[in-house]
């Protein structure tokens, strides 16, 4: 066991009452807590405890059923929720509380309805941080049907998310959300805050039964923790005896630890002579850290070095030399133990030597300290959920939770890069072409200000493109080909220094390519704006300068000095076909012939006299004898 890298040891003795934290004591009232009945349609109240059930709430997707009567730990469970493979890989709970620590607690189950009585095999995450892996075989153990872990909350919201492996449909009975003291299980500094404390096993040694916090009277800041007996992890026939006690326990809820009296009031105990071991499994290379409970409830042991023993974890020291009554100063009165350690192997033996008497335990904690993962930046994340919505995107995508996180687990088409300096993942490439996305492209996607690829090509998006693309500065790959977008290319594309790929190509854009993108070409980059047929320029052929309206006058005007020729040459044959007509000869002895020739005789008659009268010489005058005026 590496233990230069046990982080914090702490040895809380509890004497004369606990100091609270200033937080801790402003802390008034109840704790905030809500259980929800997975696929329950009503609201209900527990009869042992009198807690209230929430009707199924908060859910991204899936369907209710029934659940099987066979939840050996919770059988107050009769639905459950289950996420089938067309809710998208990844579904999940998004429930509103106020910023605090808390436990979470799952109950998982499945049936009939929901996985065809087949065990199904998937992950949880909360809080984007990958907790539980349900993985071939784990409905066999009955620990397995229960998870709780402990978190800081800051965000307003717990997010549970589940992972589907595609074995099976992921399914979960209930889960409930439970404040706790904020300096609870507190491993020093700030180390609560930066880690998920996963649950591996919570023992009551020496209890004749498993149970809750409630059914054991505790406070309701413990948390309504589940604590299991111990008497099933022994062999029959193991050497160990059985403490226990109706005396009052001192300091036992002393916040910000708040426990219930009735673990402090029994203890396992064995023969001087022998130690006593529990094995838990582990992940090897992994932190867990250790809460060990203990109080001298043995009548005999009425003062200091009458019970002393060792802890070891994998046969290293732990805690040396332990004198319960020499530490809390009397009997009766609760002690806490607590030690981080790195596991080397599979399994963690935490042994109880004895070293003057005999040995006894009353209740130990042993949890998986899990490093939270970094959230994404919330700007990117708002921007993909307001695209998820705006574009209709298909619900077997998923897109819930965090984009990035768990790692293991990112969005369908979604590539992620921690920014170590700011603390968070970013969304640097969008590969979502042939998924059947619609729907006129917005400004959400400026959002994504250091997204490097954006592929949406072969989808059903329409609409023109946003001039608002120019401000995707990081942007070094774009595709939008093969939709059917219209409108002309964005000048603003122009601006995009970095790009080095863009295709525009078999759309139906229209008007003259930006002659800033020919920039593109300059620097070796492509760009592909073939088939849209209203496209020219950089790319395409050379555009002539007439705008669209004077190219439809020169139509309509073609079109009207058509027409008004047509109809001059119709008047001009038509008048043509009647003159034609007219100039024909009729018989000369029809009636109007005879009466025609003699008017035309008659007027050629009358022409030759007047023309022979004014053809003749006039007469000469000579002087004569004037007049007689008288």
């Amino acid at each position: 066991m590496d233990f230069e890298r046990v982080g914090f040891v702490v040895i809380v003795a509890i004497l004369c009452g606990a100091c609270m934290s200033p937080f801790a004591a402003a802390q008034t009232g109840g704790p905030f807590a809500i259980r929800i009945a997975c696929g329950s349609t009503v609201d209900s109240v527990a009869n042992e405890t009198g807690y209230a059930w929430s009707k199924d709430t908060g859910y991204s997707g899936g369907k209710g059923a029934a659940a099987p009567a066979t939840n050996r730990i919770a059988g107050h469970l009769h639905t459950l929720r289950y996420f089938e493979s067309t809710d998208g890989p990844q579904s999940c709970y998004n429930i509103s509380v106020p910023s605090g620590h808390y436990l979470t607690r799952f109950f998982f189950t499945f049936g009939e309805t929901d996985n065809a009585g087949q065990e199904p095999v998937f992950e949880v995450s909360v809080e984007g941080t990958l907790v539980y892996s349900l993985t071939s075989g784990w409905s066999s153990m009955v620990d397995n049907e229960y998870g709780d872990s402990l978190l800081h909350i800051t965000d307003g919201a717990a997010t549970i998310c589940f992972h589907s492996s595609g074995h099976g449909n992921p399914a979960i009975g209930s889960l409930e959300i439970l404040q706790l003291y904020v300096d609870a299980y507190n491993m020093g500094s700030s180390a609560n805050l930066n880690v998920v404390m996963r649950t591996i096993k919570r023992v009551t040694a020496g209890a004749a039964q498993s149970g809750y916090g409630s059914r054991m009277h505790a406070d309701a800041w413990g948390g309504d923790r589940y604590w299991a007996t111990d008497q099933t992890l022994f062999a029959p026939g193991s050497p160990i005896g059985v403490l226990r006690t109706e005396a009052n326990i001192s300091n036992f809820g002393n916040p910000p630890n708040i426990y219930p009296q009735a673990i402090y009031q029994s203890a396992t105990t064995t023969e001087p002579s022998n130690k006593l071991s529990y094995i838990v499994p582990v992940q090897p290379g992994q932190n867990y850290s250790i809460w060990l409970h203990f109080a001298e409830i043995a009548p005999e042991v009425t003062g200091p070095g009458m019970r002393v023993f060792n802890v070891m974890a994998n046969d290293a020291l732990l805690f040396p030399a332990v004198d319960i009554v020499n530490i809390t100063g009397s009997p009766f009165r609760a002690l806490i133990l607590n030690k981080t350690i790195t596991a080397e192997s599979r399994t963690l033996t935490i042994s109880f030597v004895p070293l003057k008497g005999s040995v006894a335990v009353n209740a130990f904690e042993v949890f998986h300290v899990i490093p939270r993962e970094y959230a994404s930046f919330d700007e990117n994340v708002w921007a993909l959920q307001a695209i998820k919505q705006s574009q209709n995107l298909p619900p077997r995508l998923g897109w819930n939770g965090d984009p990035c996180v768990p790692p293991v687990h990112p969005w369908i088409g979604v590539k992620c890069v921690f920014d170590a300096l700011a603390g968070a993942w970013f969304v640097s490439s969008l590969a979502l072409d042939q998924q059947g996305v619609g729907g006129v492209l917005g400004d959400a996607w400026v959002g994504l200000r250091q997204l490097q690829s954006l592929n949406l090509s072969k989808n059903l998006l329409v609409g023109e493109i946003p001039s608002s693309f120019g401000n995707m500065s990081s942007l070094t790959s774009l595709d939008l080909s093969h939709n059917r977008l219209n409108g002309s290319i964005p000048s603003t594309l122009g601006q995009l220094v970095i790009l080095k790929e863009l295709l525009l190509n078999d759309n139906l854009l229209s008007g003259e390519v930006p002659p800033a993108l020919g920039a593109l070409l300059i620097r070796g980059a492509s760009l592909n704006v073939a088939n849209n047929p209203g496209l020219c320029g950089v790319g395409i052929g050379p555009c002539t300068h007439m705008s669209a309206s004077e190219k439809l006058a020169l139509i309509l005007s073609l079109v009207i000095g058509s027409a008004i020729l047509a109809s001059c040459a119709m008047f001009l044959w038509i008048k043509h076909k009647a003159s034609s007509r007219g100039a024909q000869r009729l018989p000369r002895d029809a009636p109007y012939a005879k009466a025609r020739t003699t008017f035309v005789r008659d007027v050629q008659m009358a022409r030759s006299m007047l023309q022979n009268h004014f053809s003749r010489p006039a007469p000469t005058y000579t002087e004569a004898t004037p007049l007689n005026p008288h």
